[in-house]
């Protein structure tokens, strides 16, 4: 014990205290020349937005377009129908592709989360974390309801009962509250300013 606690107090060793909200951070130590100095980078925001993206895509994939069945990826489109069996099948391999994305974001985002650690980053806490899964979602959702929905017109929310605006309007206002609601949940985590 006696020397595990003078490694803690050997100079250039991370040490790292949490707040009463659970955040953690670096506590600063003495280098080698007796300097005072960070050792661990605060927490990454890339892997947290890269899982929002992936799982936001997850969500509109599996509970919209298996569950749901409201649309599929390019069921707005007059060459693919979802009335026809060949309509479906093209319907069914966008849809695979577009999962297919999805899964390369989340997977992107799981190595990226593990290179951090392995370079020594903090962990976010949990509300950071969940905050920036949030804002990737909403950020999802945001490209979706403009690029798919409005700009490309190749689905709508609602293509099932024809694609009304409504439904399109209230997909890009929740995605904006994901989006607004987890940044302002992952800035509450962050530790306050140092002078």
């Amino acid at each position: 014990m006696p020397k595990l606690i003078s490694l803690m107090r050997a100079p250039g060793v991370q040490r790292i205290k949490s707040d009463r909200r659970g955040t953690s951070h670096p506590m600063p130590t003495t280098s080698a020349a007796g300097n005072s100095t960070d050792i661990a980078a605060q927490p990454t925001r890339i892997p947290g937005v890269l899982l929002g993206l992936g799982l936001g895509g997850f969500v509109d994939g599996i509970v919209v377009h298996q569950l749901f069945q409201w649309h599929h990826l390019i069921s707005a489109t007059h060459d693919h129908p979802v009335t026809t069996v060949a309509g479906l099948e093209a319907n069914t391999f966008a849809d695979g592709l577009f999962h297919m994305g999805t899964w390369i974001l989340v997977l992107a985002g799981t190595m990226s989360m593990l290179l951090a650690w392995r370079r020594g980053r903090l962990a976010p806490s949990w509300r950071s974390q969940i905050g920036l899964l949030l804002a990737g979602w909403g950020s999802f959702n945001l490209v979706e309801g403009l690029v798919n929905h409005q700009i490309l017109g190749i689905h709508h929310v609602r293509d099932d009962l024809g694609g009304p605006l409504s439904w399109d309007l209230g997909f890009v206002s929740f995605a904006l509250l994901l989006l607004v609601g987890g940044w302002a949940l992952h800035r509450s985590a962050l530790p306050p300013a140092r002078p």
